[in-house]
């Protein structure tokens, strides 16, 4: 997972933070423990138990989003923010970036906020550390990473990496343990075995390695896929949200409590998210137009390349925010493969997909 975070506020290397960031996910999926989740905390209370934080009760209508990084990924949030969907829906939306991936469930579990976004394995370990959390909408649908080499490649399949070199990021990273749990779990062969070979190099050094011969594809996400392609000539040539299928790459999720005491803010929310994705599956130049506004680092040519493979994609964006039992198990094994949970949880512990379901009936795309 990675993309441009508002915190870095560096104009020339915006791409190194962003891969930086986003691509050392098993620092931050690290088990959570008692200890690091009172160390994040903002409140004072630092000694309490894990299980007994409370939520405050907020205005009517307030809610508090935090989310992980800013992501292109997650531009659902920001198409409900820009389009006034979050107040068509009752809600005055406080939208803050929490600067990482294992940072909002402290934030959500201190009651600095309602709502967490970040990957659903954060909250599968708050709640196995005695938190009470569940996952109430998908905001990322698939993995979205792709594979990116030469025009001329003839790379198109898991099974096409047999014998390859895969420019990547250093480990730990999403950009080696995404293509290994493909290879391993699609391709069904040993990486090692069949000869693939990964090439870790500093962040914004992998386009550049498949330019010169040094590999034969790049593992990137957005924006980075569509700046090789426009300062390198490189192509997407693979698709891991396809090869992986639709899964909850990445989840809102709140606490129980703040579910039994203010379910009219969640059912706001997950509105607003329902027609966000309805708004852009309709017309993809919503996506672009938002993107703009939301990341004006980022050129307007490299934001309409990514749109265009953002919605090449069968799963990257949703087409609404339900998850389903499949898309959960997908992604425990995902995030199982890549280290950042221990042993998964159910389904039925860890989602509640009342209010998406209501949200995709009156909103939402089917």
């Amino acid at each position: 997972m990675q993309g441009f975070c508002a915190k870095t506020g560096n104009d020339q290397n915006w791409a190194q933070w962003e891969l930086t960031y986003c691509s050392n996910k098993q620092k931050d999926w690290d088990v959570i423990n008692r200890r690091d989740l009172m160390k994040y905390s903002l409140l004072g209370a630092a000694t309490a138990p894990l299980a007994g934080l409370s939520t405050p009760t907020f205005a009517a209508g307030k809610v508090a989003i935090a989310e992980a990084l800013r992501l292109g990924m997650y531009n659902s949030l920001y198409v409900a923010a820009d389009k006034g969907l979050f107040a068509k829906h009752g809600l005055d939306a406080d939208l803050s970036t929490a600067g990482g991936i294992a940072l909002p469930v402290p934030i959500l579990l201190s009651g600095r906020s309602q709502i967490g976004v970040t990957s659903p394995g954060m909250s599968v370990n708050a709640v196995r550390e005695g938190g009470k959390i569940k996952n109430i909408a998908k905001i990322v649908g698939g993995v979205s990473m792709w594979g990116i080499a030469k025009p001329d490649s003839k790379i198109r399949t898991i099974e096409d990496l047999r014998g390859k070199t895969i420019a990547t990021l250093k480990f730990p990273s999403s950009t080696i343990q995404v293509p290994t749990y493909a290879i391993k779990t699609i391709g069904k062969f040993d990486p090692k075995e069949a000869g693939v070979t990964f090439l870790e190099l500093p962040p914004g050094a992998q386009a550049a390695a498949v330019k010169d011969g040094r590999a034969d594809i790049a593992t990137a996400f957005e924006w980075d896929v569509s700046i090789a392609a426009e300062q390198f000539g490189l192509v997407p040539v693979l698709s891991f949200a396809d090869a992986l299928g639709s899964l909850c790459f990445t989840t809102a999720m709140a606490t129980e409590e703040t579910i039994a005491s203010n379910p009219a803010a969640i059912q706001g929310f997950c509105n607003a998210i329902a027609e966000a994705q309805k708004l852009m599956h309709e017309n993809n130049a919503v996506f672009t137009e938002v993107a703009e506004k939301y990341f004006p680092k980022v050129t307007p040519s490299v934001v309409a390349s990514a749109t265009k493979n953002f919605f090449g994609s069968k799963t990257a964006i949703p087409r609404n925010p339900t998850i389903s039992a499949d898309e959960w198990d997908r992604a425990m094994r995902l995030e199982q493969g890549g280290g950042a949970v221990q042993s998964a949880l159910p389904y039925t512990q860890m989602v509640d997909n009342r209010f998406a379901e209501q949200a995709t009936r009156q909103f939402g795309l089917a």
